[in-house]
């Protein structure tokens, strides 16, 4: 009786799906981010080993993080770096590394105080599941626009790999992610638009950037990135879990996310968080029928992070090999299954639609008002929409 069960047990480990969702996640936060975070290390002045040490430093703690939460709390949680904040650091020009550094530090035990002090958990209680899911609906609409765009400039491989994922889904579904993955990455070798000469190879490397607390730098960079990473990845993170069922306890999570970017960051993890976008596509019915096997492809997700981090500066050039639109194509099209059912939730609940259309429109919209992008206007309009409407009893 315990070698059958033995056996499933073990095999539920290599599930293609899981795998294929891994992958998908993956390319989805560092094959849309990683060029971001290359161009913030080098707004700050680092040297190239200093930017393999960034690399390295945060591909080893969401590695980390991933796995230990995942495995912990037994449910889909994953841990990447603020691409909002890596953006906002992008245009911050002439500021000194160590300084750069030391703002990292104060961002992080920002978002610790935050956490341990029972905020956190009650910001996220106060937003409805209808508009988390309007809210993140309207952030993938733009990821999946770019399919579409991206076939202006390469028709023939992105319509492949379409076609690819809408056929397999209606036979296939568990695994229409990775055949999409395979036909992208063969035509794109078979046509030779894989531009190996692209590739280097940089061992991993941990330098430490030395901090420098300066209180200019820490306001001008520090509270900006702790802003854009509390309400752009950690709150929309948490409502999407929520969205799905997910139970995790909030606070645990950021202070872990927060704790490990205090340790890491003088290496150059300038912040990790709980994943917003990106961490929908493994919480989906297409990566397993049981909920509370999904967290597998997480685990899967880990072991591939730690993979990256090993690798060091390689991943730049790895994406640097590969063409854009593929990299659109991809992104958009893993998110498509994920779309459909926060649209599909975000209008559940009558009383709430006009909210959630609001939050829709708003954070699909692309605006940036204060330094902070769409996804936290278009919750904050839906909260005011939802609020008004309740206290004046409009159904």
């Amino acid at each position: 009786m315990t070698s059958p069960q033995l056996d499933t047990g073990l095999l539920r480990y290599f599930s293609t799906s899981h795998l294929a969702a891994a992958i998908a996640a993956l390319l989805v936060s560092y094959g849309s981010s990683a060029v971001i975070v290359f161009q913030a290390a080098q707004a700050f002045g680092s040297s190239a080993e200093q930017i393999n040490s960034w690399f390295t430093a945060l591909g080893l703690g969401c590695g980390l993080l991933t796995l230990l939460l995942s495995w912990h709390y037994k449910e889909p949680i994953m841990v990447v770096w603020s691409t909002p904040g890596a953006a906002l650091m992008v245009s911050m020009q002439g500021v000194p590394l160590g300084q750069a550094v030391g703002a990292f530090l104060f961002a992080a035990a920002l978002m610790l105080l935050v956490s341990a002090t029972g905020f956190f958990a009650r910001l996220v209680a106060m937003i409805p599941k209808t508009l988390a899911s309007a809210m993140l609906a309207g952030i993938l609409i733009r990821f999946g626009s770019q399919v579409f765009l991206s076939m202006q400039t390469q028709t023939v491989l992105v319509s492949l790999m379409l076609a690819t994922y809408l056929l397999s889904k209606i036979r296939m579904p568990r695994y229409s992610i990775l055949l999409m993955l395979v036909v992208g990455f063969g035509y794109a070798a078979l046509t030779g638009q894989l531009h190996t000469e692209n590739l280097h190879w940089h061992a991993p490397s941990l330098q430490w950037l030395a901090p420098e607390f300066h209180l200019g730098t820490l306001i001008s960079v520090g509270v900006p990135l702790f802003i854009a990473t509390l309400v752009t990845q950690n709150v929309p993170g948490i409502a999407i879990m929520r969205a799905y069922q997910y139970q995790a306890p909030a606070a645990p999570l950021v202070n872990a996310t927060s704790i490990g970017t205090l340790l890491l960051a003088p290496f150059g993890a300038f912040m990790m968080n709980v994943a917003a976008i990106s961490a929908a596509i493994t919480m989906g019915r297409d990566v397993d029928p049981n909920p509370r096997k999904r967290y597998l492809a997480n685990i899967w997700l880990a072991l591939f992070y730690l993979g990256l981090a090993a690798l060091g500066g390689v991943v730049v050039s790895v994406f640097a090999a590969l063409p854009n639109e593929l990299l659109w194509a991809l992104a958009g099209i893993a998110i498509f299954g994920t779309l459909l059912t926060n649209l599909v939730a975000a209008w559940a609940e009558e009383k709430t639609r006009e909210a959630s259309m609001v939050t829709l429109i708003a954070s699909a919209s692309g605006m940036t008002l204060f330094g902070i992008g769409s996804a936290f206007w278009g919750l904050l309009f839906g909260l005011c929409v939802y609020h008004l409407n309740r206290r004046f009893n409009r159904d």
